[in-house]
């Protein structure tokens, strides 16, 4: 059991303690609703609730210390160990890397940050670095994994006691690397605070979370600070063709290295071939074949390299493994038609108009010149209502027909939600546009729509295994619809 004092050691800009600060603590809490005699609850102010409201509440059910960003209130004799800080969530992140014995010192932490890439770029450096027979862990979206094992995955990123109990685990395993997706609300909720970074990567940044960021720019700086908080041995990969990307590095004291497509870079790429086999591609001057499809990939893929190649890997190994990997599930993950030939359908993740844009231009340059592009995209309910109209908007233009449904409504209205995006039509995109609110009917009238050489694409879900209706989370897999149908 570890002292509150210790606890504290590098937790910065704590202004007050009183009482004992060697007192033992017994687990970190900032849901007061789960303390135990022996705790220290740390208030902390969270979306939706602010956990300095409950402060009596943890004294009440045995918490022996509060840390918070209150000061002291004097007149109450039977309040514990009391200690003030600027902000309790990044107070919360280092006490965690305290209590877990720092665990990302002892492995090689790279966070991964941006709008679009980061559950392909995670998925792919953990799968390269497996084949070159070292334990990694990875942190993401999809699922969890330590070195072999898989762990079910609730957020991108997890809480920041959660993170730290995950990254112990993953050192204990005997993991050398850590590839983290790093969302923008996870550096905003000071999450990762307490993990020692080796390095960061930047993907990309467009249209995305503004229900919680409110503008753009708070949601660039958001991404910004996992920049920001790299130590100088670390080092910063930035997209060099994403027009954010020397933002992000801006007063970064890591080393700032660069890849891309289309302007001089330190990992520069090519696209030689694109097309539904896969890419060919000339990367840091050496030809690369790879399974997967489209110019976002060959992003990715250049992204996943130039890490790789930082971390010290040796160029050749690195192109020849890299070519026999597969994407993230339900990242532009085929599936071929049984007897209607050259026609397939798309699963894909894609839920925001840059990455249902992109997905679309891919189909569109790859298919053959007669071939339908069917689309089958709604979008998720209590999130970015601005992006509707938009989505809507860029899929209709982009495709032959158009299907709007379901997609997670979690407690909105799914009509509704629909209705937002039906406003982001003109008549001539009404025209070629069905509205089926059931997912399920909505796929399955896709799939009777496909001719010979014909492309669905079912967007918004990707790898997800479930619609969840109510905050009550029912069985659903796009791939798996689209199978059942296509075998009829």
């Amino acid at each position: 059991m570890k002292t509150l004092a210790e606890l504290l050691r590098t937790v910065p800009d704590v202004l007050e303690i009183q009482g004992d600060a060697g007192i033992g603590i017994k687990k970190l809490r900032f849901d007061s609703r789960q303390v135990e005699p022996g705790d220290c609850f740390v208030a902390i102010r969270g979306v939706t609730v602010n956990g300095h409201e409950f402060i009596d509440k943890a004294v009440e059910k045995g918490a022996v210390a509060v840390v918070c960003e209150l000061p002291f209130p004097g007149e109450k004799d039977s309040v514990p160990v009391w200690v003030q800080v600027i902000n309790s969530a990044e107070a919360l992140g280092h006490m965690a890397a305290a209590q877990a014995g720092f665990p990302s010192e002892k492995m090689q932490v790279i966070g991964i940050t941006g709008t679009n890439g980061k559950t392909t770029t995670s998925t792919l450096l953990h799968d390269l670095f497996s084949a070159m027979h070292r334990t990694a862990g990875m942190i993401g979206t999809v699922e969890n994994r330590i070195g072999r094992d898989r762990v079910p995955s609730t957020h991108t990123t997890p809480d920041a006691v959660g993170l730290q109990q995950l990254l112990r685990q993953m050192a204990d395993a005997g993991c050398t690397h850590v590839f983290m997706e790093t969302s923008s609300h996870a550096i905003d909720q000071r999450r990762i605070a307490g993990v020692t970074f080796a390095g960061a990567v930047f993907t990309n940044l467009t249209h995305d979370h503004l229900d919680y960021h409110q503008t753009f720019a708070a949601y660039r700086d958001a991404k910004k600070r996992l920049f920001d908080i790299l130590p100088e041995s670390a080092f910063a990969l930035i997209n060099v063709d994403d027009k954010n990307g020397k933002f992000m590095v801006q007063n970064c004291k890591a080393k700032t290295h660069t890849y891309g497509l289309k302007r001089p870079a330190d990992f520069k790429a090519k696209i030689l071939e694109n097309g539904l086999s896969g890419l060919h591609l000339e990367l840091d001057g050496a030809a690369l074949h790879a399974r997967m499809i489209g110019e976002f990939n060959a992003y990715n893929l250049t992204a996943v390299y130039a890490v790789a190649r930082l971390l010290g890997t040796e160029k050749m190994q690195t192109l020849t493994l890299l070519s026999a990997l597969h994407g993230a599930e339900g990242r532009f993950e085929a599936i071929a038609h049984p007897t209607k030939p050259e026609c397939i359908a798309i699963v894909d993740y894609a839920h925001t108009p840059d990455a249902l844009q992109q997905v679309l231009e891919t189909i569109l340059k790859l298919k053959k010149r007669h071939s339908k592009v069917i689309t089958v995209v709604g979008c998720g309910g209590d999130r970015d209502k601005t992006k509707r109209p938009v989505m809507a908007r860029e899929a209709a233009r982009r495709s032959d027909q158009l299907i709007l449904t379901s997609d997670n409504p979690r407690t909105e209205d799914p009509a509704a939600i629909l209705r937002d995006m039906e406003a982001g039509l003109d008549k001539t995109d009404l025209t070629k546009t069905l509205i089926i609110e059931n997912r399920e009917q909505a796929i399955k009238t896709a799939c009777r729509f496909a001719g010979p050489g014909d492309v669905i694409l079912v967007a918004g879900k990707g790898h997800e295994k479930y619609q969840e209706v109510n905050g009550v989370k029912h069985p659903f897999d796009d791939k798996e619809i689209l199978k059942m149908y296509f075998a009829e």
